[in-house]
């Protein structure tokens, strides 16, 4: 992220996130070793540098050893498959039979990614022999094992290259990051409290079709779920919800004493909500009737969503789960991810504007955000404290799930800039977002899709890792471009 967490938040801590766990196997034919007596452990040397690394790379790595035939290939996929890994990784350290390895990704139940490291860029070919070439034979048996994949139905996917080098770690270091994407959904907790914003057919989502696409649990909350620990909370806890937002945030004079004070016993009690139900998302949305408690509950949930939300719960209004997840993602691969919808399109500045009333990741802010009180929410009842930032300027991924006729999700993905300028004080999060095309024309294309009216707005191109995320997940991406 542009912005440390411990900085943007205060004395408020970052949710602990469930590791990804990663399963290692690395192997060659055994044919080889009597052979070849140096062979291999020169092969175990590299396989243990390769552990090595991945471990840095902030994963727990669950690593079964080296394979020498079928027999140690089966071993090795039983191993795997009790561990529940989110990712295998099978190092190629030289030829290999794909007899060793379709039995891991078939019985392991998780994506498999195949790795070809030679020990460095190129081999000495006026002094090596056939054992030391060998040790730079990992590319022969890649072909083989995708042939054995594909018509076996196992989804195929690899990196090459050289054991210390940097551009093959950078895509594995993104295949590991979606596959913590996918744990994070696959073993995530998601609450709905409230009900449907009227009228909004695109936000409407099947509960059964989240754990059909990514998995995870879908958690149904009342409102009164949170009533009764917003009632619980201390004026004390209170007090000290007050300081925090007043490091947090620049505090605008609009805001009213009670107004912020409601704000902050709401926060207090959304938490305890989360932390009850063990939720990883959230979202929201009450109607509610001439201030009537679960309209004072809706209303001051901004607060509360936003500091939650940059803690890595996202939590979003209008009842927009889909959204809710798209932030998640996003949150997990580093980018924030911000509830975000269209604002305006400026033709004469060549941008798109867009953010939204309510929760936002305080993380992805360009400076510090904004408390700002208002009398009225547009488009819902009640009032009260709204946050208000423009997301930090450079690179940004606007991504969103959609829901298809058939019940699929997609994902869909634009990258562009958020670029300085004129911006409403609304109490709203608004960003200039140039697309490097007519703003008109990304509108129609990003709108074509069947995105829904929301989506996250992340800090970062996160492009190369969704596309990664969207191939473990077995679902479709769509990148806007025009």
């Amino acid at each position: 992220m542009t912005t440390t967490l411990d900085a943007a938040l205060g004395g408020l801590r970052r949710t602990t996130a469930r590791r990804t766990k990663v399963g290692l196997v690395s192997g060659g034919l055994g044919a080889y070793w009597p052979q070849f007596p140096e062979l291999l452990p020169q092969l175990q040397c590299s396989a243990a540098r390769v552990a090595e690394r991945m471990r840095a790379l902030d994963c727990e790595v669950v690593d079964v050893g080296f394979i020498s035939d079928a027999q140690d290939g089966a071993r090795a996929a039983e191993q795997l498959r009790v561990a529940g890994c989110d990712l295998i990784v099978g190092f190629l350290t030289t030829y290999m039979t794909a007899s060793m390895l379709v039995p891991i990704a078939q019985r392991s139940g998780a994506p498999v990614l195949l790795i070809n490291l030679q020990p460095t860029e190129s081999m000495d070919h006026a002094g090596f022999d056939t054992g030391q070439w060998l040790a730079y034979c990992g590319a022969c048996p890649l072909p083989e094992m995708a042939n054995a994949f594909l018509r076996c139905g196992i989804p195929f996917r690899s990196v090459s290259g050289y054991v210390e080098d940097e551009r093959a770690w950078t895509r594995i270091g993104r295949w590991i990051a979606a596959a913590g994407v996918r744990g994070a959904l696959r073993h995530g907790r998601h609450g709905l409290m409230g009900h449907l914003y009227p009228g909004m057919l695109d936000v409407s989502t099947d509960l059964t079709l989240v754990p059909a696409n990514l998995g995870g649990h879908m958690e149904v909350l009342e409102f009164d779920d949170l009533r009764v620990r917003v009632a619980a909370v201390t004026d004390a806890e209170v007090d000290a919800r007050i300081a925090l937002a007043g490091e947090v945030f620049e505090v605008d004079p609009s805001v009213q004493e009670e107004d912020f004070r409601w704000a902050a016993k709401v926060s207090v009690g959304l938490d305890r909500l989360v932390d009850d139900f063990a939720l990883d998302s959230l979202a929201y949305y009450h109607r509610g009737l001439d201030g009537e408690q679960h309209e004072r509950l809706g209303a001051g949930m901004i607060l509360g969503a936003s500091l939650l939300t940059a803690r890595g719960v996202p939590t979003t209004g209008e009842y927009e789960l889909r959204t809710s997840l798209a932030m998640l993602v996003v949150d997990r691969l580093g980018g924030g991810g911000s509830f975000t919808e269209l604002q305006a399109l400026n033709f004469h500045d060549n941008v798109v504007e867009m953010g939204h009333d309510g929760p936002a990741h305080l993380a992805i802010s360009q400076k510090k955000p904004l408390l700002r009180g208002l009398g009225v929410y547009h488009g819902k009842r009640g009032w009260g404290v709204s946050v208000e930032f423009d997301v930090t300027h450079g690179p940004v991924t606007a991504f969103g799930i959609a829901q298809l006729r058939d019940g699929a999700f997609r994902f869909v993905a634009s990258t562009g800039r958020v670029v300085p300028g004129p911006l409403l004080r609304i109490g709203n999060t608004t960003s200039r977002v140039d697309f490097g095309c007519d703003p008109g024309e990304w509108t129609d294309a990003w709108s074509a899709t069947g995105i829904s009216h929301h989506w996250a707005l992340g800090t970062g191109d996160l492009v190369p890792q969704l596309r990664a995320t969207a191939d473990l997940l077995g679902i479709e991406l769509v990148e806007v471009s025009v």
